[in-house]
């Protein structure tokens, strides 16, 4: 295992799928005052990595700030408590396993591995999300494993499998230099992966007609600033913009024919589907005027190197798959994939998402992109693990809310969170919390004390971070960047992948968990990617640490580079047939729409300096400057109509709950739709829980819950409405710096470095 160091180290960043370089700078260089965070720990700073390739030495103000972030507010030590009314009180490591394996044992014995499941995250390093799955698919053989992936790129996931016949963007970022056209759909890039969007906006500052950007959002921002084109289209309108772009590309013969006829398959029912959305109907529809529509057709009719780019916008929606094919339908009937500045490119939230869908982290997935209803998928990853035949179940697992569901039902005994903060970011909290409140037994994995979910937790397992323990991550165009230990573990924490494999060995898999340290758990999973699309059997943690981040596909005997790879170069797809495949779908609108009684669609949202649930970002004074406090954006017309004044309180109602927050009035937003933030949980001092508001009606195909768009109606409010918090014991926060109060041994490893969360 890599020791903590006082030298200049490179890293990855942690927070947003772009997965910058980080040259991060111990607490005095060369002389230098001690810099310290505001409970008086030395702090180490970030700057950007001129050596990463991915990012070129840019950084955002949130890796920026990172350094602030690492050691305030941390969990220190396991806490336990066995009901929800008492207190938590301290309990050694050892106690904590001793609980684990008898509640484990328990469950196996008297109501089988089904009722068992966890609840992870892309903020995992690959050693985590791979251990993970060997311990709950393999040694427990239950498939009930899902991440936070489920709410952020499983729709990516399964449009990509089902279009390309694998998951994987085909794309590089240095498409952004060579593309004629940028195509950004439901991604304000400017906010939620700034640096990819500095390097597309510097290029059109430096070169204007070098490149067209164009931007579908319903909102204006940052990134549609900066638009040649913007269509503002209605919320839920996006795949019918996508069939009458398709609609007047082929009536103005902008398709590659050739193409289409030696690389895919299915286009007459394309054709015959997209021939209904004529220019006047999708105009009508999206709420644009059609010479917009005509515009953007005529670019992906006859521009050479279309380059799309999308996000949540997309993803979070119950026909996300469908949409994400019909983007991909594009770039196949234009020919626009395999080549420099050209493809279809999803831009990952997390920074580990890919890594750990390589890892095999969703609940239908096992690692290398195999799947768990596939029988040889399961004998090879058996074999290789070393369990017996028909160790791993045949059927899927439960998805992210279909676990919710269990537990509400009584089916599952024990939920295990990680790295996530569910009571945040999954939709309809309310219900999430009665449900939680109801589970035997919630463990939660976590960096940080008193976050929202540690409040209907029972046993807290105190977990080293990024910075802390070394491993691998992922980033959105493929990049595996090795993320060094380098600084010393907070209190009694340690690396998942450490609680996972010292679990299995107590649970009697001594020889499947015996690793020395996170480089052989590497190595384990690159062996098992060997011939499949997201091979990395070429890649190691000492290759990494010696020659720098390297993009996959790396199978072994590839030589180091920092050049960009791309896939589908030459038009052969992992399909059947070797194909690409047309994918025709009617589109169909929001699974809520306005209605008399909730006329109003609030689409939900990030801010540029703030991260998912805020449990990091939250600790670094200069973003929460930023961005002080969670603001409801309403269009002139429906704050008048509503008599919402700016600057007012405002009660914003759905179906499932109400909350409050600040209006802003402004005309970035259309009429008849609202925004906000998703950061602020109910622990925030200014508690808006946006996603209370939300609905759980997911895509069919990725269990992708809709958490863009849901239906509500404003009022002024009187006073503030906090959300019911928790009926709870003791607060957390309270124990968070109490490792000496622990009464059992601490482990020779408790002091050890060691990769780094913050909850999603």
């Amino acid at each position: 295992m890599a020791e903590p160091t006082d030298a200049r180290t490179l890293s990855q960043c942690p927070y947003c799928g772009v997965g910058c370089g980080l040259e991060m700078l111990p607490p005095a260089v060369a002389g230098q005052s001690v810099r310290r965070d505001a409970e008086g720990t030395p702090m180490w700073t970030a700057r950007g990595s001129r050596s990463h390739p991915s990012s070129l030495g840019q950084v955002c103000i949130k890796g920026a700030t990172v350094g602030e972030t690492l050691s305030r507010g941390r969990l220190s030590q396991p806490l336990y408590r066995s009901s929800l009314e008492e207190d938590f009180q301290p309990i050694p490591w050892e106690a904590a396993f001793d609980l684990l394996v008898d509640r484990l044992r328990t469950i196996l014995d008297t109501r089988g591995a089904g009722a068992i499941a966890m609840y992870g995250s892309g903020q995992f390093h690959t050693e985590d999300y791979y251990l993970a799955q060997k311990l709950f698919k393999g040694a427990l053989g239950t498939n009930n494993f899902d991440a936070n992936s489920r709410l952020c790129m499983s729709s990516a996931v399964a449009g990509y499998t089902r279009s390309l016949g694998s998951d994987g963007p085909p794309c590089c970022y240095e498409d952004l230099d060579h593309c004629s056209v940028a195509f950004l759909i439901g991604t304000n890039t400017a906010d939620c992966h700034p640096v990819l969007f500095q390097r597309l906006l510097k290029r059109k500052k430096r070169q204007p007609r070098s490149v067209t950007i164009v931007v579908v959002d319903p909102r204006a921002t940052d990134t549609s600033k900066a638009a040649d084109l913007h269509l503002a289209i209605a919320p839920g309108t996006d795949l019918a913009l996508l069939h009458g772009i398709a609609h007047l590309v082929l009536r103005q013969g902008g398709f590659d024919s050739d193409f289409i006829e030696e690389a895919t398959d299915d286009f007459a029912a394309y054709g015959q589907l997209v021939a209904e959305w004529t220019p006047e109907r999708v105009a009508g529809v999206c709420g644009i005027p059609e010479k917009q529509l005509r515009a953007v057709a005529r670019l992906w009719g006859s521009q050479k190197g279309i380059l799309s780019l999308w996000s949540m916008g997309v993803n979070q929606r119950r026909e996300g798959t469908a949409v994400v094919g019909g983007l991909i339908n594009l770039h196949l009937l234009t020919g626009e994939i395999g080549r420099p500045g050209a493809g279809p490119f999803s831009l990952t939230g997390q920074p580990n998402a890919m890594g750990g869908r390589e890892a095999g982290g969703l609940a239908h997935l096992l690692p290398g992109y195999r799947l768990v209803a596939n029988g040889e998928h399961r004998a090879v990853v058996e074999q290789a693990w070393g369990f017996a035949p028909g160790s791993i179940a045949p059927e899927p697992g439960l998805t992210a809310w279909q676990q919710v569901e269990a537990i509400e039902a009584g089916a599952l005994d024990l939920w295990w969170v990680a790295a996530t903060n569910p009571l945040v970011s999954l939709p309809n909290l309310e219900r999430v919390k009665a449900a939680m409140a109801r589970c035997p037994l919630v463990v939660l994995s976590e960096a940080y004390a008193a976050t929202e979910t540690a409040h209907y937790a029972h046993l807290l397992l105190p977990a080293s971070q990024w910075s802390e323990k070394a491993g691998a991550m992922t980033n959105s165009e493929r990049r595996v960047t090795y993320c060094p230990a380098f600084r010393p573990r907070h209190g009694q924490s340690r690396p998942d992948w450490e609680v996972f494999a010292e679990l299995g060995r107590r649970l009697g898999f001594t020889e499947q968990f015996r690793y020395g340290s996170s480089a052989e758990v590497y190595a384990e999973f690159a062996a098992l990617t060997a011939g499949r699309v997201c091979d990395v059997s070429g890649l190691s943690h000492a290759l990494l640490q010696r020659e720098g981040p390297q993009q996959w596909p790396f199978p072994s005997g590839s030589q180091p580079s920092s050049a960009s790879r791309r896939l589908y170069g030459d038009l052969c797809f992992p399909t059947p047939s070797g194909r690409a495949r047309f994918v025709a779908e009617q589109p169909l609108g929001l699974a809520e729409p306005a209605c008399e009684a909730y006329p109003l669609v609030l689409t939900v949202g990030r801010y540029l300096g703030q991260w998912h649930t805020m449990t990091r970002t939250a600790k670094a004074e200069r973003l929460q400057a930023m961005h002080p406090e969670p603001l409801l954006e309403i269009h002139p017309q429906d704050a008048q109509r509503f008599g919402i004044d700016d600057g007012d309180l405002a009660s914003i109602t759905s179906r499932r709950s109400r909350i409050t927050a600040k209006v802003q009035v402004t005309d970035r937003i259309r009429p008849g739709s609202v925004f906000l933030p998703m950061h602020w949980g109910f622990s925030q001092e200014l508690a808006c829980e946006a996603n209370a508001l939300m609905h759980e009606q997911a895509c069919p195909i990725s269990g992708q819950p809709e958490l863009k768009a849901t239906a509500v109606c404003v009022a002024p409010a009187a006073a503030v409405h906090r959300p019911r918090e928790q009926p709870l014991g003791s607060d957390p926060a309270s124990h968070a710096g109490d490792a000496t109060r622990s009464s059992g041994h601490r482990s020779s490893r408790d002091d050890q470095g060691g990769p780094s969360r913050a909850t999603c």
